[in-house]
């Protein structure tokens, strides 16, 4: 379903190799806390997607784990940022801004987090609405654009 949801938006885009269940697991055992569930079916058909100009639309798992535990612990963000501990973070825009899912409360919808302001704003209804609007315009801005 996602694979061919994304080619007809974008046909360029990177699709990879699936991700095991178990791989799954074991991330959201990392986390601490469990996945969308449409992120997870996602990454069950590809582990993470290319969008245009090569840029993360949505992070490998490996990268999901990783930058998000990076978020939640580095005390030099702490430092900088408003928390980040209701955020999970999927994708980036290439220069700095990350897409994430709110789960505390959990909702569906996108958000940006932009890293110069440390604003954070609704982008997408949801994993599919993000993907549409990300992949089918021609910029890593395109959340600027409206």
């Amino acid at each position: 379903m996602w694979r061919r949801a994304v080619l007809e938006v974008f046909p360029a885009a990177g699709i990879r190799e699936p991700v095991r269940a178990s791989a799954l697991a074991g991330a959201e055992e990392r986390l601490g806390r469990s996945l969308p569930a449409e992120l997870k079916q996602l990454l069950l058909e590809s582990d993470g997607l290319l969008g245009r100009t090569h840029v993360d639309t949505v992070w490998t798992l490996d990268q999901i784990v990783e930058r998000n535990l990076l978020f939640w612990t580095d005390e030099s963000f702490a430092q900088l940022y408003m928390s980040f501990d209701a955020f999970l973070f999927f994708g980036d825009n290439g220069g700095g801004d990350q897409f994430a899912f709110v789960q505390k409360p959990e909702r569906a919808d996108v958000f940006v987090w932009e890293h110069e302001s440390d604003s954070r704003r609704w982008v997408a209804r949801d994993l599919q609405d993000y993907l549409g609007r990300s992949l089918r315009t021609g910029g890593d801005d395109w959340y600027r654009q409206w």
